[in-house]
């Protein structure tokens, strides 16, 4: 297996994290307001180093959310990532936030068919990051971390997610989704409430990247707003 340094910045909640072997062996996380918890990201990145340093285990990849999310937090943590790549000749792994926010629902065991909502039909996870007013940023995943339906900015009215919904169980969350469950009524609609995308999750994600060697280009790579998805940007990005 790999040892790999995660850095998560998409959100208000900026964190860190280890893993070799597929066990988190160092975590840390900080909240904040609109991304200003990037602003501990160097410490916590030097705090992480010095734990590697002083139990001599060598890094072989950096894994960074690369959004959707905050504008600011995502370039502060790409950039960070970046640096490091540079600075000791490590592997780039890019994370998608919102496949991510599904890792800790799917541990939670909590997804399984209910007959009362949906019959046997297998439900799917509804990631969503906020964009502000009724946007988000959203996606659609089976259990399997298939994507069902791509990454888009909706703006969330009670049809939105209607022709999902009718066939099975969906499960809502992030920091995105509160708002939405008053205006998404329906019977096959859950909302599971304090999901964060942390570093600790993005372990399994990265590991299985790391494995199929899906290494980004360092010198090219850029995260989530400035690649495909530019056009379809809501108005109101963090």
């Amino acid at each position: 297996m790999a040892c790999i340094l995660h850095i998560e910045t998409s959100t208000n909640v900026c964190s860190v994290a280890v893993s070799e072997d597929s066990h988190v062996i160092f975590e840390q996380a900080e909240h904040g307001e609109h991304g200003a918890g990037a602003e501990r990201l160097g410490t916590m990145v030097d705090e992480a180093l010095s734990f590697t340093d002083n139990h001599a285990i060598p890094f072989d990849a950096v894994s960074v959310s690369c959004g959707p999310g905050s504008y600011t937090g995502l370039r502060i943590g790409v950039s960070m990532a970046k640096g490091l790549c540079y600075g000791r000749d490590l592997k780039l792994l890019a994370v998608p936030t919102l496949e991510l926010l599904c890792v800790p629902v799917l541990l939670r065991e909590i997804t399984s068919p209910d007959p009362s909502h949906g019959g046997e039909a297998e439900p799917l996870l509804c990631p969503m990051l906020d964009a502000r007013r009724m946007e988000v940023y959203s996606a659609l995943y089976d259990r399997a971390l298939k994507e069902v339906r791509p990454v888009g900015a909706d703006v969330v009215t009670a049809e939105t997610y209607k022709q999902y919904l009718d066939e099975r169980p969906v499960y809502f969350f992030g920091n995105g989704a509160k708002k939405c469950m008053e205006v998404i009524n329906h019977p096959n609609a859950h909302y599971i409430d304090g999901i964060e995308p942390l570093a600790k999750w993005m372990q399994p994600l990265a590991e299985k990247r790391f494995l199929q060697e899906q290494f980004e280009d360092v010198a090219y790579f850029v995260p989530f707003y400035l690649k495909d998805f530019v056009a379809i940007k809501p108005k109101n990005l963090l």
